[in-house]
């Protein structure tokens, strides 16, 4: 028996017993995504359901089924606080039952960028927990985050308790990914598929801004792309490009089939040639087994991935993200729908800049002009929730109206050219209230 093979013996234990060394009152860092471990979190909530830990606080981006049919029930809402960084329909569902029921939201919301989040759960919140799937131990001794380093892997160094699922259906993922069994506490074997996300239908919208969208990119950009059947969209229309790169937050499958067929070579990325270069994924089985010991992937934490110097190094970065509302000024809100808290900023924001930084790169912003079956239009005069994307760093902005560049043009030009991207009813009703809002929109030269 090795001394790594000894280490690793001594750590496996059962989720339940695993599940028993968090205290109460213990901060969890729930890994985001594919990364969230069911046997881990079935054996947490069972031990708040029987009343054997309470006032547990967890905090994470991005939650799916896992934790909504664990740790994140409604019914355990009174011993497990959930503290989202990024909200999913889990939370939505969550805050609407409470809501309902005539009770404040259950679920908190911490404001941040993407790439901050590591900091935030490491220094500013002092998790002291980590609760994460990787891949099975390696000969070195080391685990592999795989589809989920983005905030997992950093919490890994300073968290006092770090509690593994091994999951052999997790990717082995090249990179800056990994923890080794040295700084491990414990180690669950759960042999179960990982999640899958059924890919959105693109609407006929979703393909005319992608089309307007792919005109814009030249062979060899680096490419971000967001989560959604637009960005998709936009990946179906790249598919004749030629040596393209990929610099992103999320790997997503119509990325992972630009690198299968070829359209993405990374050969003329100026930062990390030759390599994809990510922070978290999220997709099917054939997306994931790509991933797996690939060469060409390498998996990043996300104060790396979106450090907005970082992603400004790739010369033509391209990045592409969706927003719920933009006004007349250019300002986006991208997390907030009927007043409340839809999803969160995620690295919108990271990227939008780091984009702007590169030598020859856009950050284009995309967004269907309408909603509810065109009933309502997505630019307003006035954003009914927080700014994600402020004002100062639109770049691009396209709707399967058109395209336009808001750099440097002044209030009233912006309003007139945005309007213009409107839907068509809406035009004449958006320039009324622009002007009886604002009458500098209507100021200066046509």
């Amino acid at each position: 028996m090795t001394d790594l093979t000894a280490l690793y013996a001594q750590r496996l234990t059962s989720a339940a017993e695993a599940a028993a060394l968090i205290p109460s009152g213990s901060k969890i860092a729930m890994a985001l995504g594919v990364g969230q471990p069911p046997a881990i979190l079935k054996a947490i909530a069972d031990r708040a359901e029987a009343g054997q830990v309470d006032d547990l606080r967890v905090y994470y981006l991005l939650s799916t089924s896992i934790a909504g049919d664990t740790v994140l029930r409604y019914d355990l809402m009174d011993r497990i606080h959930p503290y989202s960084l990024f909200h999913s329909a889990v939370e939505r569902r969550l805050d609407a039952r409470a809501h309902d029921e005539g009770k404040a939201p259950v679920v908190q919301v911490i404001p941040t960028g993407f790439q901050q989040a590591p900091r935030i759960l490491c220094q500013e919140i002092g998790v002291d927990t980590l609760v994460a799937t990787v891949s099975p131990m390696d000969a070195d001794g080391n685990f592999s985050f795989g589809t989920n380093t983005d905030y997992a892997q950093p919490v890994s160094r300073t968290a006092k308790r770090v509690i593994l699922e091994v999951n052999p259906h997790m990717p082995r993922v090249f990179g800056q990914s990994t923890v080794h069994v040295s700084n491990v506490t414990a180690v669950v074997e759960n042999a179960v598929p990982l999640l899958e996300v059924p890919r959105a239908r693109p609407q006929p919208a979703d393909t005319v801004i992608g089309g307007l969208i792919a005109g814009l990119v030249g062979d060899g950009a680096t490419l971000q792309m967001g989560i959604g059947a637009l960005p998709d969209a936009v990946c179906a229309a790249l598919k004749d490009h030629k040596g393209l790169g990929i610099h992103t937050e999320m790997l997503t499958p119509g990325l992972v089939e630009l690198m299968k067929a070829g359209v993405v070579n990374n050969a003329r990325k100026s930062l990390n040639p030759g390599k994809t270069v990510f922070a978290f994924c999220m997709g099917d089985r054939s997306t994931y087994d790509y991933l797996h010991e690939n060469p060409a992937i390498e998996g990043h934490p996300v104060s790396y991935v979106n450090d907005v110097h970082v992603i400004g190094q790739n010369e033509r970065m391209v990045s592409v993200n969706a927003t719920l509302e933009i006004d007349l000024n250019g300002a986006c809100c991208s997390e907030h729908l009927n007043g409340r808290q839809f999803t969160g900023s995620g690295g919108q924001l990271d990227f939008v800049r780091g984009a702007y930084a590169s030598k020859g790169g856009q950050s284009i912003i995309a967004c269907h002009a309408t909603a509810k079956s065109g009933t309502v239009s997505r630019i307003v005069p006035t954003l009914c929730g927080p700014v994600t994307t402020p004002r100062n760093d639109v770049h691009i902005v396209v709707t399967e109206y058109g395209v336009a560049n808001l750099k440097g043009l002044s209030t009233a030009e912006r309003a007139r050219t945005l309007i213009g991207l409107a839907a068509p009813q809406f035009r004449d009703a958006l320039t009324a209230q622009a002007t009886a809002m604002e009458p500098v929109y209507a100021c200066g030269p046509a």
